[in-house]
């Protein structure tokens, strides 16, 4: 149901509908939880569905008035504006396609700064490891009352 419908009923039959809505929606989820549901979209259906009728329900209370769109507006396709032509790149020249590719072929900064490593370094013995703990705690002392 569309809102627009649903303003163009009385007072009168939105209530009989919200009332019917509810029902349908007390129904729909009853037959979800002993799973006699087919289409369980029927249940978000009739809860937006109820919510509007109870929306406009609720405007018409406080004597709020709503003016909708006319529908010729609606139809309408929404159309872009053209985009604008790509301006002209400026043609490079030999001198600039040289200069890129002696920039790629230059190492990095953060590999050249670093030494080289040596054999020595490479070979050099491991200090051993520290002794780590079992990952347990030790047990606390229990003291006697008798002691």
């Amino acid at each position: 149901m569309k809102a627009r419908d649903l303003r163009d009923r009385s007072t009168e039959d939105l209530a009989e509908l919200e009332r019917s809505l509810a029902n349908e929606r007390f129904q729909g989820k009853f037959k979800n939880f002993t799973n006699r549901l087919d289409d369980t979209s029927v249940i978000r259906k009739n809860k937006r569905d109820l919510a509007r009728v109870k929306l406009i329900l609720t405007e018409r209370a406080r004597g709020i008035v709503v003016v909708s769109k006319p529908l010729d507006a609606e139809q309408k396709p929404k159309t872009r504006a053209p985009n604008p032509a790509p301006a002209e790149a400026p043609e490079k020249t030999e001198t600039a396609k040289t200069e890129k590719k002696a920039e790629t072929k230059e190492p990095k900064k953060g590999k050249a700064a670093s030494p080289p490593k040596t054999a020595a370094k490479a070979h050099a013995p491991k200090a051993p490891p520290a002794a780590k703990s079992g990952g347990k705690k030790p047990a606390a002392k229990k003291s006697g009352k008798g002691d």
